[in-house]
């Protein structure tokens, strides 16, 4: 399927959603990474899997180091003017830093240079990002796991997963049109947004079940009988391990996520707790009918935030 300039950069409407298949070899492209940890660290191998040239940056020597040695990068440092001959640059630092980041490029870039970026939240970053930049492009690989650093690094992290791209009027349709060819390679599943779309629609699937999860954890660490407590975590199995699973991720990502999504992530918490409220009420009316179909809505429905036919 073509990509639709047009439908990319009005956004009046709901999410357009594009679902673009790798049909096409690309020509070789020479890439930068800005950041190689998991994310930064993953999109490396795949490009380099490719027969792309991948230059990555790192704040480490070590990282830088390890990058060269595993073959996610063809060379690795510290010195963003390693960037200069690049034709796209991934920002893959986090949220606080990919501004910032931008910026310091600047002096280092030639002009037809493409900058794009991973972070998880778009309206912070995509309008002050292309002030900086004219050719930079808003992106968000859905992809990831609890752990964070180069050492977590997965090959074909990103196939069949989802790939955000959310550009602004002020986008260029040529670096929009490039980025969504190179990440059309890893066979993502690209989908085009707003940035404001972006962070609400990531504010219930991602960043409110981290908070939720945090506090699942905090909650039962609140027991008050040790006893009881000790109980609880050796008892803790699958189901506890999964519902945690993302309260238990990097500090440091997670507050950020609720920094630079503060507004998205509280009105979802807001119809959350409302959700909660309506959920004890029902307990202790003893109104184990309308909890049953609740559960039962919840079993309906799960399938298609996971995009499964069965589970």
């Amino acid at each position: 399927m073509a990509i639709d300039r047009t439908q990319a950069n009005k956004f009046h409407g709901p999410i357009a959603w594009h679902n673009i298949t790798n049909n096409q070899k690309q020509p070789t492209v020479k890439i930068g990474i800005v950041g190689i940890g998991l994310i930064g660290a993953s999109l490396g191998w795949d490009f380099r899997q490719l027969g792309h040239q991948v230059i990555g940056i790192g704040r480490q020597q070590a990282t830088c180091d390890l990058a060269e040695r595993e073959g996610i990068c063809d060379r690795a440092s510290g010195d963003l003017a390693s960037l200069k001959d690049t034709e796209i640059v991934f920002i893959c630092t986090p949220i606080a830093a990919i501004v910032p980041t931008v910026e310091l490029l600047v002096p280092h870039l030639q002009p037809e240079t493409i900058v794009t970026d991973a972070g998880s939240v778009k309206a912070a970053i995509v309008d002050r990002a292309t002030g900086l930049w004219a050719n930079f492009v808003g992106g968000h690989p859905m992809a990831g796991n609890s752990q964070s650093g180069i050492a977590a690094f997965e090959k074909g992290l990103f196939a069949d997963r989802p790939y955000v791209l959310t550009p602004i009027p002020e986008t260029s349709p040529v670096a929009l049109d490039r980025v969504a060819q190179l990440v059309r390679s890893l066979d993502c599943i690209i989908h085009y947004a707003t940035p404001a779309q972006h962070d609400l629609a990531v504010a219930w699937i991602s960043h409110l079940p981290m908070i939720v999860s945090a506090s699942l954890i905090g909650a039962c660490l609140d027991e008050a009988d040790p006893q009881i407590l000790d109980f609880a975590k050796k008892f803790a199995s699958t189901g506890f391990r999964d519902t945690s699973r993302v309260g238990g991720g990097n500090p440091e990502m997670g507050m950020m996520m609720a920094e630079y999504n503060r507004d998205a992530l509280l009105r979802s918490l807001y119809q959350y707790r409302a959700r909660l409220d309506s959920i004890i009420d029902s307990i202790e009316s003893k109104k184990w009918t309308k909890i049953k179909d609740l559960l039962a809505t919840n079993q309906a429905v799960r399938p298609d935030f996971l995009n499964i036919e069965d589970d």
